[in-house]
C-alpha cells in the first residue's frame, strides 16, 4: 500500500527532471550562435613552391562545404561544437604523404572584435589514386555568460585558412 502512494510521487519527480532537461536543451538550441562562414575563405588553391601559378602547379584545392553547430548549456557556460564539413580534390602537383588544410574559427563579440580563436589542420591522404577527401572537423568552444540573453552577442566565423598569395589568388579567381 505505501508503494502505490509513494510510486505516483516518483512519476512526478521524473517529469519534472525531465521538464528540466528539455527546458536547457531548449535554451542551449535557442541562443546556440550560428556559425557565419567568411567570404573570402570559403575556397583555398594551394600550389607548389614556386612561381608558377598555372593548373598543373595546383597542389589541392579545398571547399568548406557547410558549418554547422550543436550547443549544450551548462551552469554559465554555453559549450558549443562547431562542426565543419571540408572537401579537399588533388591537384596535378599533390605531394606524397599528408595533405594538411588550414581551417579556423573565431568567437567574435557584438562589437566584431575576436575573443578567442583556434587555427587547426585537416589531414587528407591524397594521391593520383584517391584524389579525393572529405571530413568533417568538430572544434569545441566555450561561452561565457552571467544572464542567457548575453549569449545573442557572440558571433562564430569559420573559414578554411589562406596565406596572403592564396587569398589574392582566390580574390583574382571569382
Amino acid at each position: 500500500m505505501v508503494r502505490l502512494k509513494f510510486a505516483p510521487l516518483a512519476l512526478v519527480a521524473l517529469a519534472l527532471a525531465s521538464c528540466g532537461r528539455s527546458e536547457k536543451e531548449q535554451a542551449a538550441a535557442s541562443y546556440c550562435p550560428q556559425p557565419l562562414t567568411v567570404q573570402d575563405a570559403q575556397r583555398l588553391t594551394r600550389f607548389k613552391d614556386g612561381a608558377g601559378r598555372d593548373p598543373r602547379d595546383v597542389m589541392f584545392e579545398a571547399t568548406m562545404l557547410s558549418a554547422a553547430t550543436a550547443c549544450t548549456m551548462r551552469r554559465g557556460k554555453l559549450e558549443v561544437d562547431v562542426v565543419m564539413r571540408i572537401a579537399v580534390n588533388a591537384g596535378p602537383s599533390v605531394g606524397t604523404g599528408m595533405t594538411r588544410v588550414p581551417f579556423f574559427v573565431r568567437v567574435l563579440d557584438a562589437s566584431g572584435s575576436v575573443l578567442q580563436g583556434s587555427d587547426q589542420l585537416a589531414d587528407y591522404k591524397l594521391s593520383a589514386i584517391s584524389p579525393r577527401g572529405m571530413s568533417d572537423e568538430t572544434v569545441a568552444v566555450g561561452l561565457p555568460f552571467n544572464e542567457p540573453r548575453e549569449l545573442a552577442a557572440y558571433r562564430i566565423a569559420v573559414g578554411l585558412k589562406p596565406s596572403q598569395q592564396e587569398l589574392d589568388y582566390n580574390r583574382r579567381s571569382r
